[in-house]
């Protein structure tokens, strides 16, 4: 049983049939705000773990994870309201080639049109670099590709297993104990074993476990693989705040944020200033400025509405109230009714006036490419927690 739970704005894209197999594509409209698809609640069965719900809907280990927090990994229960995060707004940048969106999680091809075709976006989750074997930043392109792939660890790869008493031989042929899966692409990224590739651990898929590379579940490869060009240009980006401003509402979407070493990082809200004050534009608008630090704070991954357009010739626009925790009911923002006392909002706010809030560090939401690790590749990844049933 599938609900749908759209949330407040209209959807700007259109969600095509022809998708591949596990993927996630949408028809874009042009000068359409950057925001497609729909939250969905499904119903659990008894077999079901959240893991498994989240690939059969090509989403990540830590989007289920963070949409259903109070929901058992492992067996979250036959009937359970399982909420699938399906809603999201384009990572800023170039709608070409592949952007993979570090703090995300998340892969988007734009497929080059052909002749009376209308521009589309596909999207996988993925795997990205762990702490201390981080993913290089800036724009690259795929320079081969390979089938069956064998896997040739470089020495630091070999060292860290050998010191931790798990030696790897020098060459993993393809097969079920390769971590490469039976596809790869490999990046232009200096010395060469950058690769974005399948996996044989598929649960890990959504999470920052990788030696580097960028990983996907094994049906995502296989279609990416067939259809992704030689020299197709890669944007490796480090976006965690995507702001849009559709139909009069602000929607926030925040993410965990990372630094240039792909390390943690306390939320900036310096850049959910700028961010919300250039998807604003001349318009004014009531903003939550609790609800929007909020979201920062928590970084589910959802688009929330923290901000109304205010009209300046109509009673005083209110500003959203704070949403309900994920997994529950979609609500509308809060109104007031002829008989309640709530306190008024001001009519107008304008960018950027947020409230003081305690300083925090501030930091780029883009890096330049720095050059890469010593040679680094994928290497087969503790799974999560084990499951509790044989």
């Amino acid at each position: 049983m599938i609900r749908s739970r759209l949330s407040l704005g209209t959807l700007t894209l259109i969600l095509c049939v022809c998708a591949p197999a596990g993927a996630t594509q949408y028809e874009l409209r042009e000068g359409a705000p950057p925001v497609y698809g729909a939250d969905q609640y499904v119903k659990a069965t008894y077999e079901d773990t959240l893991l498994d719900i989240a690939r059969r809907y090509s989403v990540g280990y830590e989007e289920i994870r963070r949409a259903n927090p109070n929901l058992d990994l492992w067996i979250p229960g036959a009937g359970a309201d399982v909420l699938v995060p399906g809603r999201r707004i384009l990572p800023p940048g170039p709608h070409e080639g592949i952007v993979v969106n570090l703090p995300e999680h998340r892969l988007y091809y734009y497929p080059r049109p052909k002749r009376h075709e209308k521009p589309q976006v596909i999207t996988y989750p993925v795997s990205v670099g762990k702490m201390d074997w981080r993913t290089p930043l800036g724009q690259t392109e795929i320079i081969s590709k390979l089938t069956q792939p064998s896997w040739h660890p470089p020495p630091s790869v070999l060292k860290e297993h050998a010191e931790r008493g798990d030696p790897l031989p020098k060459v993993v042929p393809a097969g079920p104990d390769n971590p490469l899966g039976e596809y790869a692409m490999r990046l232009a990224i200096h010395p060469g074993d950058y690769l974005i590739h399948g996996t044989n651990n598929p649960q890990a898929v959504g999470m920052a476990v990788t030696h580097g590379c960028i990983r996907l579940y094994p049906e995502d490869i296989e279609a990416l693989f067939k259809i992704v060009p030689m020299g197709t240009k890669v944007w490796l980006i480090n976006e965690p705040v995507k702001v849009a401003y559709v139909d009069g509402e602000l929607l926030l979407e925040a993410h965990p944020q990372i630094d240039a070493e792909g390390q943690p990082m306390e939320p900036d809200l310096d850049m959910l200033s700028l961010r919300l004050d250039h998807a604003l534009g001349s318009t004014t608008a009531a903003i939550n400025w609790d609800l929007a630090r909020e979201t920062l704070q928590s970084a589910v991954g959802m688009p929330t509405l923290v901000g109304l357009q205010a009209d300046l010739d109509a009673p005083a626009a209110t500003a959203p109230a704070p949403a309900p925790p994920a997994g529950a009911d979609a609500a509308m923002p809060a109104q007031t009714g002829a008989g309640d006392a709530a306190a008024p909002v001001p009519r107008t706010i304008t960018m950027p006036a947020p409230p003081a809030a305690p300083a925090t560090p501030a930091a780029q939401s883009a890096i330049p490419i720095a050059a890469p690790d010593p040679a680094i590749s994928g290497t087969p990844t503790p799974a999560p927690p084990p499951d509790p049933h044989p």
